[in-house]
């Protein structure tokens, strides 16, 4: 079966074979009824969205980092009781009181986070004419204080001084008294101090009330035919946004180097890693390596990223397309990634990636899983401490 939506209605075209035959059937109506509605992917890019430290739910701000378009989708559409709608595909994440959850899995009476007002906090806002009078004095102070090449205080890379603002180590908000203390002042390059400064300023504080997320009951589930997705790809540290009043998730799971430029992270083992395998085929053991194996595996793996890395970028300079330009990085290149499960799902991933003294079924994986599966262990721990004693007193076998 095709249909398509246009404006308000839907519109059936009829029962074909296969998917081909429907999606032509609903790309040639689209062409006959083209839609009046703009989108200008280009102009957004470097824009700014609201976003919600999801521990706090206070408003925050981000950066637009890509706009992908993601094909023609099934859409439904969530209507909350304080009037809110949002069109989206089931597969979408959205925030809930709870955590986050694909929309395809709520149900009326649930809860979905959105945009409302707190208490503003008790700390005394800065008024805007003194804030000003700040900023000119701080300015005044860059030459004296900003070296031609300086390091940025927060994340301690070197910089040109054009490249670096004075930053309130102590914040205004937090010490108004250390303001025009020059000794308070240090060199920060321009991303970590938007970053920093965006952590300070919580956004559209109006009268006694400052915004946040707040919870918002669904009164209302129903398909919303099908359309052209575009997703949204956002700066951090929260990977999140407000999509026409609910919030949403930063839509990509995993960093593709199809569709934004890779950053040159990459992996070299320390010394704690073994370098060294022993034994036969299916019996095997890793035992360390000598002090040149480790500065020949360092110096190797480095030499051999700068280098790719170095292609890579020339690639691109030359107009060479992202997905083509990646195939000459490594598999060192770190990659970020979102994903959901539940505790069985996780009990069963920690039981054949980790060793441990307590596991019923012996496991040996490879160090640099073991090392992942370590850290979401200790953070499960954190978040689910009953469960995760049951886990190991079981053995650690998943239920």
């Amino acid at each position: 079966m095709a249909q398509v939506r246009r404006g308000e209605s839907n519109h059936y075209l009829g029962l074909y074979d296969n998917r081909e035959a429907a999606e032509s059937a609903v790309a040639e109506f689209r062409e006959l009824h083209p839609s009046t509605r703009l989108r200008r992917l280009e102009s957004v890019r470097r824009n700014h969205v609201r976003c919600y430290d999801e521990e706090t739910m206070l408003a925050q701000r981000a950066r637009i980092v890509d706009v992908i378009q993601s094909g023609t989708k099934s859409l439904i559409k969530i209507t909350t009781a304080a009037g809110k709608t949002l069109r989206c595909t089931v597969d979408h994440a959205v925030f809930t009181p709870e955590g986050w959850r694909k929309a395809g899995e709520l149900a009326v009476g649930d809860a979905v986070m959105a945009a409302g007002t707190g208490p503003r906090p008790s700390e005394a806002l800065v008024p805007p004419s003194l804030r000003r009078g700040i900023g000119v004095w701080t300015a005044m102070r860059r030459q004296e204080l900003i070296k031609e090449v300086d390091t940025c205080h927060l994340c301690g890379h070197d910089f040109p001084r054009e490249q670096l603002a004075l930053d309130h180590v102590v914040p205004v908000a937090r010490d108004l008294a250390q303001a025009l203390d020059a000794k308070n002042l240090a060199p920060a390059c321009e991303p970590c101090h938007a970053v920093k400064s965006a952590g300070e300023q919580q956004l559209a504080r109006r009268g006694g009330k400052i915004a946040k997320a707040v919870p918002d009951r669904i009164v209302g589930i129903e398909d919303a035919g099908e359309e052209m997705t575009y997703d949204l790809s956002v700066e951090g540290p929260w990977h999140n946004f407000l999509a026409n009043g609910i919030v949403v998730h930063n839509s990509y799971n995993e960093e593709s180097g199809r569709y934004r430029e890779l950053q040159p992270v990459f992996y070299t083992p320390d010394e704690s890693r073994k370098l060294v395998q022993q034994g036969r085929p299916g019996k095997y053991v890793f035992v360390e390596g000598t002090a040149e194996q480790q500065e020949l595996v360092s110096r190797s793996m480095e030499e051999s990223y700068v280098e790719a890395y170095r292609t890579y970028q020339e690639m691109l300079a030359a107009g060479v397309a992202r997905e083509v330009a990646r195939a000459v990085l490594p598999v060192g290149l770190y990659s970020s990634m979102y994903a959901t499960c539940n505790a069985r799902s996780l009990m069963h991933f920690l039981g054949l990636r980790t060793q441990h003294e307590l596991a019923k079924v012996p496991s040996f994986p490879q160090r640099e899983i073991e090392m992942v599966g370590e850290k979401m262990e200790a953070e499960w721990a954190r978040l689910m401490p009953l469960t995760y004693a049951a886990f190991n007193t079981n053995g650690r076998v998943a239920p």
